[in-house]
């Protein structure tokens, strides 16, 4: 397994010097992480990454940057809504996840990761998010998308959430199986399955989760959760409530090199979050 970071914890409440691409980089280099998940808008400031940005220049820079670092870019994240009912929108949406699939490509970052969304504008669950219309809605925007990564050579990978319209791994297999992608994949978030009402059977979900979407898990998100105020709220992993022996126990068989970012980390808890981690694995 190897570790990494979502790059736009890193650094998150410094000055705004330390908070360039360099800067995020240097730190997330300097506290033992080997990747990293970058979400272009939340660590750049001030630039609208639509389609017209996502060039190859900026390939080009991004390549620069992280190779200095000895650090691999795991996923380019583009979590745009799939689902939106808005064309105008949907096709901007869709025209930046062409961009980010070409600068991915062009960068050699592994993939480029999204969520799947909900069928309004808000992106919120709601009455129809879990039904058939919502999955064939994202399924039929989706299919562009994929036509554009498998002619880039490269992978687009969904990572199921609770709360959007992709929500557990039968749901996954089904788009899966429907598209027919080589170039299509998931990001495993345990925490992501989770709601109120089925935390508590949290090691069936993340079982059967592993045994289903086992050939398709190509990268993972690893953080923890705790209760509060009746919601899930997520935090750094090892603060909460997870159990992680059996996630890093699959890890360790089924994905020995997989690279794994952690999630919702602070300053001050990213590197015992990792420590954590990596002593848990060598242990099991």
């Amino acid at each position: 397994m190897q570790l990494g970071i979502r790059l736009h914890d890193v650094n998150a409440n410094e000055a705004e010097s330390e908070q360039t691409l360099e800067a995020r980089a240097a730190k997330a280099h300097a506290e033992g992480f080997t990747c990293v998940h970058l979400a272009l808008s939340k660590c750049i400031k001030g630039v609208d990454f639509d389609y017209a940005a996502l060039t190859e220049g900026l390939a080009a820079y991004i390549r620069r940057v992280f190779h200095e670092q000895e650090l691999d870019v795991a996923v380019l994240g583009c979590y745009l809504n799939l689902a939106h009912p808005d064309r105008e929108k949907l096709n901007a949406f869709q025209s930046r996840y062409f961009g980010s699939l070409r600068v991915a490509s062009l960068a050699g970052i592994g993939m480029v990761g999204t969520e799947t969304g909900a069928p309004n504008a808000a992106y919120k669950l709601d009455a129809n998010t879990h039904g058939s219309e919502a999955l064939r809605t994202f399924m039929w925007n989706l299919e562009p998308v994929l036509e554009c990564a498998e002619r880039c050579g490269t992978t687009l990978a969904i990572e199921p959430v609770w709360n959007h319209i992709v929500y557990n791994a039968d749901r996954a297999l089904e788009v899966i199986r429907g598209m027919e992608s080589p170039s299509l994949r998931i990001i495993f978030d345990p925490v992501n399955l989770l709601c109120m009402e089925n935390a508590d059977d949290r090691e069936r979900v993340f079982g059967d989760a592993m045994e289903k979407l086992c050939d398709y898990i190509a990268m993972v998100h690893l953080k923890d959760f705790v209760r509060t105020d009746g919601r899930l709220v997520s935090v750094a992993a090892g603060t909460g409530e997870m159990d992680y022996t059996g996630i890093l126990r699959f890890l360790k068989a089924r994905k020995p090199f997989i690279q794994a970012s952690l999630e919702n980390t602070t300053n001050e808890n990213a590197v015992r979050s990792r420590e954590f981690l990596e002593n848990l694995y060598q242990k099991i």
